[in-house]
């Protein structure tokens, strides 16, 4: 007699055996008078509710897999525990299988997280590996790749996009619950688990960098492993076949970037990571997209790169490149100190000394600015010279500001100060004069 537990037992494994899954419990027909049998079933009428249930499997189709056409990706389900060597603190890090359709080459790694930046950077390491790129990439449903699970359209993740346009792939995602779509990756993950991870168990890793060595040692010894199936090994078969098929590497790897959209102040300044980045002053109000990798922040509007500036890791602060400014902006900053001091030698000394002056008088030098730049265009109105009178006067008297320096001018007050020129007007001729040449 076989008991229903050994019948359920062996309907899975045969089932299993012949690639064949179901999600029911075996031996349970529609009609539910075969269910619950205290003293088993008997080997005939075991085999008659097998041959019934293996009977309403779905088709399976076969397919093929071009040369050089897909990698498929996924995460294992299983972890691996990594030990901080400082803290002690345990930390578990998730592994990513890549295989190849034709070949079956087999890639597999440890990162911290399956989020955005390390799911790309396993596709990076996994063409580093190949020494080439397929034409497309097969994933699941990952959140961190696929933002919109779809049968039809399915939408891809802006950065992860960006990453296949890199390497001239396309990301094709399976349909969701699925998992022959995929079923390349699927075995490749067991095959990790049975023979890299299940002998690292007994193991105590201290760095993702060390379990990662351990990972690539044993991945290796399975890709040069026979298969049986085919009499040789994975690397051989890649070797003698799928390697040229591939696409070629570009000349760098893909720098891994994430985009966020953000508004333009009223100050044309957006603001990423609590640092503030300057686009346009036209674009101020509108709606910016930040591309944003380790090393630069990129600005887009509509689709065009309106901004690129180098990423900074102060917070609080102002990144400004002249050129975004508007004009009226842009002729303030360029006034400096030391413009400031040249701009004012030019009209005379005493100016310039009492533009120093102003300057030094403050706690710093731009809150004189505005001061000494007012007192040089005075010159507009009222001359060089007399400034010059004005400034003067206003170092005699103690006067050093804007206001007293065009209350002097406005009174007339300069004149004293203002040098005392020669009419050049004709000699007089008259008979009692005698002339310079009288003395020659």
């Amino acid at each position: 007699m076989i008991t229903p537990a050994a019948a359920r037992h062996t309907g899975r494994a045969v089932a299993r055996q012949s690639g064949e899954f179901s999600t029911g419990t075996f031996g349970e027909n529609s009609s539910g008078s075969d269910t619950g049998q205290p003293d088993g079933y008997g080997y005939s009428r075991f085999c008659d509710l097998y041959a019934a249930w293996r009977g309403r499997l779905s088709p399976t189709m076969r397919q093929s897999h071009p040369l050089g056409e897909r990698l498929f990706v996924d995460y294992a389900g299983q972890t691996v525990e990594v030990i901080d060597a400082i803290t002690g603190e345990v930390r578990t890090a998730q592994i990513f299988v890549a295989a190849l359709g034709a070949s079956n080459l087999t890639y597999a790694e440890a990162r911290w997280t399956q989020g955005l930046a390390d799911w790309i950077g396993c596709h990076v390491n996994a063409f580093a590996f190949l020494g080439g790129v397929t034409r497309q990439v097969v994933c699941d449903n990952l959140k961190a790749g696929v933002t919109a699970a779809c049968r039809y359209e399915p939408g891809i993740n802006r950065s992860y996009a960006d990453m296949a346009t890199h390497y001239g792939t396309a990301i094709v995602p399976t349909r969701v619950r699925k998992p022959r779509d995929k079923a390349k990756v699927e075995v490749a993950v067991q095959l990790v688990q049975r023979w890299v991870l299940a002998r690292l168990r007994h193991q105590r890793f201290f760095s993702l960098a060390e379990l990662n060595s351990a990972i690539g040692e044993l991945t290796e010894a399975l890709n040069t492993r026979p298969m049986r199936h085919l009499g040789t090994s994975r690397r051989a078969l890649f070797e003698a076949t799928e390697r040229s098929a591939l696409l070629g590497l570009p000349t760098e790897p893909y720098v891994y970037a994430e985009w966020r959209r953000c508004r333009a102040g009223i100050d044309y300044h957006v603001e990423v990571y609590g640092h503030w980045y300057s686009v346009p002053s036209r674009l101020m109000r509108e709606t910016i997209e930040a591309r944003i990798s380790e090393q630069t922040v990129e600005l887009f509007h509509h689709g065009t790169r309106v901004a690129s500036h180098i990423r900074s890791p102060l917070r609080g602060r102002h990144t400004t490149v002249a050129e975004h400014m508007p004009s009226s902006h842009r002729r303030y900053a360029d006034w400096t100190p030391a413009r400031l001091m040249r701009e004012a030698t030019v009209i005379g000394p005493s100016t310039a000394a009492l533009v120093e002056q102003i300057l030094h008088a403050k706690p710093h030098p731009e809150q004189g600015f505005r001061a000494s730049l007012g007192i040089l265009r005075l010159v507009r109105a009222w001359g060089g010279e007399r400034v010059e009178a004005a400034c003067q006067r206003g170092i005699d008297i103690g006067a050093r500001s804007y206001s007293s320096i065009v209350s002097i001018l406005r009174n007339n007050l300069d004149r004293a100060y203002r040098p005392q020129s020669v009419p050049d007007e004709p000699p007089i001729q008259h008979s009692n004069i005698r002339g310079g040449r009288y003395y020659h």
